[in-house]
């Protein structure tokens, strides 16, 4: 086994995992929320992303907008509907109907893009690159300058920007920043729809490297749930060191012990961290 050729893998599959978990990794550490329709989202997404390209003929570039267009439509009625639950703090709701909205999803793809997975093929995906032994494609290039831009970008924006300060003083005290004058209705409808975005634009930029199938929602909020635990509640540097190290440490474990077991040896290293680090990865920068 090529030791290099899993060490890129695992590059690729780390910023992949990091590009999927980022929406939640903003919902939880600004509304304080969990969305277990997340990975139904991300097949919605791909679902869209496909019937752009393969059922009206338009490029991978329309495509992509596309998808993220349906990720914000879902976000905003979700939440919408959530809003009250979601003042009110009512998370074991706000755990059930997001679930509920996780099988409607499901259940729309089935009988709209029907129960038979598809393949994304987008032009970078069919394009390879060789370096030696080395193979990866120019949509693995497109995974990771894309979740790095992205990742750069929502930094910059919690950090440097007002509306960044506004989502802040919501995560900190959603009441003390109502008595402050901040529309904090407004700070969830839009946090909900940028998760919708941010998971469906992972979907169509990630979705070409394996078939997309209506029951893949549940591997995908697994995914995230470690990544954004792992890396630490809220911390968007922390979910990107956690995408990685899970990205590195799936490739190498399927290659040399069992792709099978992947999922369950993921589980035992959150297991583990959290035992050393109760507040994950980013626990000493406390934050974003």
């Amino acid at each position: 086994m090529n030791f290099a050729q899993q060490a890129l893998n695992g590059l690729i599959l780390g910023h992949a995992f990091a590009l999927i978990a980022i929406g939640w990794t903003v919902l939880l550490g600004t509304a304080k929320l969990v969305n277990f329709a997340h990975g139904q989202m991300y097949m919605i997404g791909a679902f869209v992303a496909w019937f752009v390209m393969a059922a009206w003929g338009l490029p991978y570039l329309i495509a992509v907008p596309a998808a993220m267009l349906a990720g914000v439509i879902i976000g905003w009625i979700m939440q919408a509907t959530l809003l009250r639950l979601t003042i009110k703090q009512d998370l074991v709701s706000i755990m059930i109907v997001t679930l509920g909205f996780g099988h409607l999803l499901e259940g729309v793809a089935g009988l709209s893009f029907g129960s038979t997975g598809q393949i994304l093929d987008t032009p970078l995906s069919l394009l390879d690159i060789y370096i030696g032994d080395l193979w990866i494609t120019w949509q693995d290039v497109a995974i990771v300058i894309v979740t790095i831009v992205v990742f750069i970008a929502l930094k910059l924006v919690l950090e440097r920007s007002r509306l960044g300060r506004l989502v802040r003083m919501v995560a900190e005290d959603p009441k003390l920043a109502q008595l402050a004058g901040v529309d904090v209705r407004r700070v969830y409808l839009g946090v909900f729809a940028f998760e919708g975005a941010a998971v469906a634009l992972a979907a169509a930029v990630v979705a070409p490297r394996t078939p997309i199938l209506t029951s893949m929602g549940f591997q995908e909020v697994i995914i995230t749930f470690v990544v954004v635990v792992l890396g630490g509640i809220g911390s968007v540097t922390g979910s990107y060191l956690a995408g990685l190290g899970l990205g590195f440490f799936t490739a190498f474990f399927g290659a040399y012990v069992s792709q099978a077991y992947a999922t369950a040896a993921m589980f035992g290293v959150l297991i583990v961290v959290l035992a050393l680090r109760p507040g994950g990865l980013a626990a000493r920068a406390g934050g974003r």
